[in-house]
């Protein structure tokens, strides 16, 4: 079976802002492939669900801290195309992540390297690994933090490799503008998801500061970053390449 929808890669799309970027994705048209660390019942079952809106969608295992298996990962991606009778696939959103709470005296030398390894280094080489497979003229969207722009205290190392990411985005976009592949980075600010433990959605007290130094006064909502999502992966911003895209209500300005 073949299609000529466009095919999107998101990694960590089981759960939090992944799970809403895919049903987004999932309603506008856009087969899937999502990938899930460890809730394989999840993933299964967004698998289903996905498929109900009338894409194809498949679940793949994967953990980004693990850069020996992205091999074996690109050969199930590379098997779910042929499956689907598709060349390549066309975007790439590095979602996966996590979050550490800790100041600067209280960070671990592990809690340092999960956070490099997981938001550096792994989507640096799956990248890497990936592109192959990728359409030319495709799209990558890398996911940051707005707190590469404002510091909150807790939160150094987190932000640091975020601040990475961009750089990184800018070096991608040099050196893959030949493939026409653009590169970019949306950095959202603070969403009422299950990110954190769930913080900024269930702690009344933080969910009001966030919204007492946000503009437009509110914390924000996964459907908000769906659409720049959709936006960025669209038709109609191919021109947009090497940026830092912000979606955080006006957080701390």
């Amino acid at each position: 079976m073949s299609s000529t929808a466009p095919i999107a890669i998101v990694t960590g799309g089981d759960r939090g802002l992944g799970l809403s970027m895919v049903r987004h994705l999932a309603q506008h048209g856009v087969d899937i492939i999502l990938t899930y660390r460890s809730n394989l019942e999840g993933a299964q079952a967004t698998e289903k669900e996905l498929t109900s809106l009338g894409c194809r969608a498949k679940a793949l295992h994967l953990d980004v801290a693990e850069t020996g298996s992205f091999s074996d990962f690109a050969s199930a991606v590379a098997e779910t195309l042929k499956i689907w009778g598709a060349p390549s696939f066309h975007f790439l959103v590095n979602n996966a992540g996590i979050g550490i709470h800790a100041s600067l005296m209280e960070t671990t030398e592990a809690q340092f390297d999960s956070l490099v390894n997981i938001h550096l280094k792994g989507v640096f080489f799956l990248t890497q690994k990936l592109l192959p497979l990728m359409a030319d003229g495709g799209r990558i969207l890398n996911i940051s933090s707005g707190l590469t722009r404002f510091a909150l205290p807790g939160y150094a190392a987190y932000a640091a490799v975020k601040g990475a990411i961009e750089v990184l985005t800018r070096y991608q976009a040099v050196e893959l503008a030949e493939r026409k592949i653009t590169v970019n980075t949306l950095a959202p600010g603070a969403i009422e998801t299950d990110f954190g433990g769930g913080a900024v959605r269930d702690n009344k007290d933080i969910n009001g500061y966030i919204a007492s130094v946000t503009a437009l006064g509110r914390a924000g909502l996964p459907d908000d970053i769906d659409r720049v999502v959709a936006a960025l992966l669209g038709p109609d911003t191919g021109w947009v390449n090497a940026q830092r895209i912000e979606a955080s209500g006006g957080m701390k300005l």
